[in-house]
């Protein structure tokens, strides 16, 4: 997580500050790792990355730090319950593609 942050090109303390959590709570989370830390900013840490948790987990089991996934963000944007219906669907055939990619 730390190369990412070096990647946004901020140091710890100005990064904590943009993903909105302080900065002793980062530098726990650093150190410590994720594991312990509230589901809350650890989302607040990958907002901030523009990153999904997925893909968090993903880096920490496989150690590669590479981001080729492009994330769609959509803040302050108001979907209907079938537009994130559709959009839960396509989370879940890019789902299976990569697990039948996998097998």
């Amino acid at each position: 997580m730390k190369g990412l942050i070096d990647k946004a090109g901020l140091n710890t303390k100005a990064f904590a500050e943009k993903a909105g959590i302080p900065y002793t709570t980062l530098r726990s989370m650093l150190m410590r790792g994720v594991g312990g830390a509230s589901v809350v900013n650890v989302m607040k840490v990958c907002k901030a990355l523009g990153i999904t948790v997925e893909q968090l987990e993903e880096m920490a089991s496989t150690g590669n730090y590479d981001i080729q996934t492009i994330a769609a963000h959509h803040d302050g944007e108001d979907w209907t319950e079938e537009e994130l219906a559709s959009i839960e669907k396509f989370k879940e055939f890019v789902r299976s593609q990569r697990n039948s990619n996998k097998g």
